[in-house]
């Protein structure tokens, strides 16, 4: 399938502008959850604990949900977390509107603590949504467009998630606390009706085995599949790494850089553009220069983002480390994810997908967690300023370590 036959795949534009409408709310919520973290505290620890729980459905959850996907109806499934997450952003809203006052006199423990319970059941619903889409991906468009589709796809939810998004939400947040969260509501609404016209052909049933049997079957598969199984661990970490970072981020913004809501929405803008600068030529450099020299690009990439960041007190060279950093994990998506979609058979895609995104992406929440403890532990002895440092200092020795494993182990 060429470009011009993308562009007149009616399943696949309905799955592009899903995932860019998505990915508006996505981004205007990347700003919005933790800085309402921060309007109701400036604890470290506290504030942590709500990207912990975005983030900890990926290491409960994505497992049973890869066997979930390979059961049922994957365009289904896109719908109705779409429509949960619709409802849970009102939940959202009710909260704000809940508040005596910004900060609350008393209890921002447990207002931090009902905001953390919606994040995870938002997160519940992500793992969902996000499997689905990415295993229904190869049943919309050829194969030998994977990379072509994955990298439109990805440009997509950076311009909207990334580059769109947060500034939005800065300019929303910065006129009413709740009207980012309605934003993102009416974004799943939007998601929601695109996916339910999409005429993807059914799938024949699969043949039902227990539970522990099909989780079992897909394991073993990954096993037998060591670049795969390397990649998801390799990945595990990186995420980790990047969520020591933006746990944080937004402390480190306010407190180091001396950003205000709208600064802070253009500092992730300046990630979402080395994220779209990736989605585009992204393809490219993998066609030029081959999947093993492009995979290690962002390895190497990577820990000088993180560098950056842990020496810099100044906003321009922060997005700088912004733009290197997603424009390398886009990169690093592009060839992937495209290995992955091309290499696992259809039946088992749903469960080795989640298997890898259970060690790709549960480590999203032990690095939330750990930013938080890291800062809580370090600002005692080194001050507050250093200690916001220190996350991004532990990012930038497992990038490294990373890149020093990549260039010996790695080999697509």
């Amino acid at each position: 399938m060429q470009p011009s036959a993308l562009r007149q795949n009616r399943n696949f534009r309905l799955l592009l502008s899903s995932a860019g409408i998505s990915n508006l709310g996505d981004g205007v919520s990347a700003l919005a959850f933790p800085w309402l973290a921060t309007l109701i505290t400036r604890d470290p620890m506290l504030i942590a604990m709500v990207g912990f729980a975005t983030r900890l459905p990926w290491l409960l959850f994505a497992i049973p949900a890869g066997a979930f996907i390979d059961r049922f109806d994957r365009r289904q499934i896109m719908l109705r977390a779409d429509l949960v997450r619709l409802v849970l952003t009102f939940g959202v809203v009710a909260l704000i509107i809940s508040l005596p006052d910004l900060p609350p006199p008393q209890n921002e423990a447990l207002y931090i603590g009902t905001l953390s319970a919606l994040a995870f059941l938002l997160g519940m619903a992500e793992v969902m949504r996000d499997n689905a889409a990415q295993t229904v991906l190869p049943s919309v468009v050829a194969e030998p467009d994977l990379e072509t589709a994955n990298g439109r796809i990805w440009s997509v939810e950076k311009i909207m998630g990334s580059f769109v998004g947060p500034p939005l939400a800065g300019v929303l947040i910065a006129l009413s606390v709740p009207a980012p969260f309605l934003l993102d509501a009416a974004s799943f609404a939007i998601a929601a009706a695109l996916v339910w016209t999409m005429g993807i052909p059914k799938r024949a049933p699969p043949a039902r085995h227990p539970l522990r049997v099909e989780l079992a079957e897909g394991w073993a598969w990954m096993r037998e599949h060591a670049v795969i199984f390397r990649l998801a661990l390799m990945l595990g970490l990186m995420n980790g790494a990047g969520m020591l970072v933006m746990s944080m981020l937004v402390l480190y913004s306010q407190e180091i850089l001396g950003l205000g809501p709208v600064g802070y929405g253009l500092l992730l803008s300046a990630g979402a553009a080395g994220g779209v600068m990736g989605g585009v030529i992204g393809p490219a450099i993998v066609a030029r220069i081959g999947r093993q020299a492009s995979v290690m690009i962002p390895l190497a990439v990577m820990p000088l983002g993180y560098a950056i960041y842990t020496l810099t007190a100044h906003p321009v060279l922060a997005g700088l480390a912004e733009f290197s950093i997603v424009f390398s994990g886009m990169l690093w998506n592009i060839v992937t994810v495209s290995y992955r979609q091309r290499h696992i058979p259809d039946a088992l895609l749903g469960r080795v997908n989640a298997l890898y995104r259970f060690f790709g992406w549960g480590s999203l929440s032990i690095g939330a967690l750990l930013a938080g403890i890291l800062v809580s532990l370090a600002e005692p002895s080194l001050g507050r300023d250093l200690a916001l440092r220190v996350p991004f200092a532990v990012a930038f020795v497992i990038a490294a370590g990373l890149l020093i494993y990549g260039a010996r182990r790695l080999r697509l």
